[in-house]
């Protein structure tokens, strides 16, 4: 059997109680510091250099989502930017109409063996999407051509297609068809090869 030493018991409980009352009465002496992480947000936003490259994955720019304006308008460097009163031109297009009044058009998908109805207010790649297709995609913004695609249909892509904003198709190019739907909204029935790349 364990003999219990009630002395020493008693001495090791007035000491944790005496240590515990010690604790309260004069309190830990610590304080919160200022929260400072928006400040080191601002420092290190100060760092960066700016660029007129959108964020990826940003729907908003460029595809008229927003009331967005091109890159170039931004920094000033597209002609007729600024109006009298300094306030910026808003580039006006089918992204702009509203869904009530878009007319629609049948746009062919070759590869996907589909023909459906496209808003004019919806840019080539949603629509496949919306349909439940895989499309190539990238940047989303018309910077790169991995949502490239050439219509078939004969003649020059602007023939068939708004771009919103299209950075790197040249004029040759486009009079190949090609186009990136990612920022191609329809203004006529067409048939296009998706994945397609000048």
């Amino acid at each position: 059997m364990v003999e219990v030493n009630l002395v020493g018991l008693g001495i090791g409980a007035a000491l944790t109680l005496t240590a515990v009352a010690l604790h309260l009465s004069k309190g830990t002496g610590w304080t919160s510091t200022t929260d400072i992480s928006q400040e080191v947000l601002e420092r290190r936003a100060e760092s960066v250099p700016e660029t007129d490259f959108p964020e990826p994955m940003n729907r908003a720019i460029g595809a008229g989502g927003g009331g967005a304006v091109a890159a170039g308008a931004v920094a000033g460097e597209e002609e007729g930017a600024e109006l009298e009163g300094g306030e910026a031109a808003e580039e006006s297009g089918p992204w702009d109409v509203p869904d009530d009044e878009a007319e629609t058009f049948e746009i062919e998908f070759t590869k996907e063996g589909d023909t459906i109805e496209v808003a004019e207010n919806e840019t080539v790649l949603e629509a496949g999407e919306d349909a439940g297709w895989d499309m190539p995609y990238a940047c989303r913004q018309g910077q790169c051509v991995s949502c490239a695609g050439q219509i078939t249909s004969g003649g020059n892509a602007e023939d068939y297609v708004v771009h919103d904003d299209q950075q790197m198709l040249d004029d040759n190019e486009l009079g190949d068809g090609y186009t990136l739907t990612c920022v191609a909204y329809p203004k006529d029935d067409f048939t296009i090869e998706t994945g397609e790349a000048p």
